[in-house]
């Protein structure tokens, strides 16, 4: 009887779940202007609670970033799916990633893209992002603990390249990682920080900037 009836609370939980992750995509996503339907139907397959500790689990689809551990933010949703967008993915991209967190923004660009290369500075959350990811069954993803200024120069070059966490400027090294027709997308400035987005064409650099945000600083 009693495993009756947690298999009907833990069923009971998931609807709920599913429930407000629509609800977020639609009045968080949709609502604010995102419209690649693929992009949609990766948050669509993700419960953003399953990369958040239990504690979290009620605030987990809420309109704003959530500190996870001291110093460690998991992005605003509508954030997420802004920058993502930004990169303009189109299913066969070689990704990087700086700073893998809980690894929910990994395994969008998993379901986005061909290959995900994140990495974080920070043993611990790339340890926790890869218990989240293997639980997914997702396979296209490698991940390593090293400082995100330098990239990661022995899987170079990448077609796009997303920062989550701010810098004064974009480290040289990682626009040198970046192909042709590649997109870099980051949030520039300390104060003051707007989300920047790099292109790169015929060896030529284009700069858009677009929202002002607040990420934790590159460490």
């Amino acid at each position: 009887m009693m495993t009756k009836n947690f298999e009907s609370l833990s069923g009971s939980f998931e609807k709920y779940f599913s429930f407000l992750n629509q609800k977020m995509i639609e009045e968080q996503l949709i609502k604010r202007g995102i419209s690649n339907q693929k992009l949609l139907a990766a948050f669509s397959k993700l419960r953003r609670h399953d990369f958040l500790p239990m504690a979290l689990h009620s605030r987990a689809y809420d309109d704003y970033a959530i500190e996870v551990f001291p110093n460690q933010t998991i992005s605003q949703p509508y954030i997420n799916a802004f920058m993502i967008e930004k990169l303009d993915l189109k299913g066969d991209e070689r990704i990087l990633e700086i700073g893998t967190g809980t690894g929910y923004q990994t395994a969008l660009l998993c379901l986005l893209s061909r290959e995900v290369f994140s990495m974080d500075i920070k043993e611990n959350l790339k340890e926790s992002a890869l218990k989240n990811l293997k639980k997914l069954g997702l396979e296209n993803f490698s991940l390593i603990t090293a400082d995100g200024r330098k990239g990661w120069p022995e899987k170079a070059p990448f077609d796009a390249i997303i920062l989550s966490c701010a810098v004064s400027q974009i480290p040289q090294e990682l626009m040198e990682q970046m192909s042709e027709n590649s997109r870099l997308i980051a949030p520039v400035g300390l104060e003051n920080q707007v989300l920047t987005l790099i292109k790169k064409k015929n060896n030529q650099i284009e700069t858009e900037k677009s929202l002002a945000v607040r990420f934790v600083p590159m460490i």
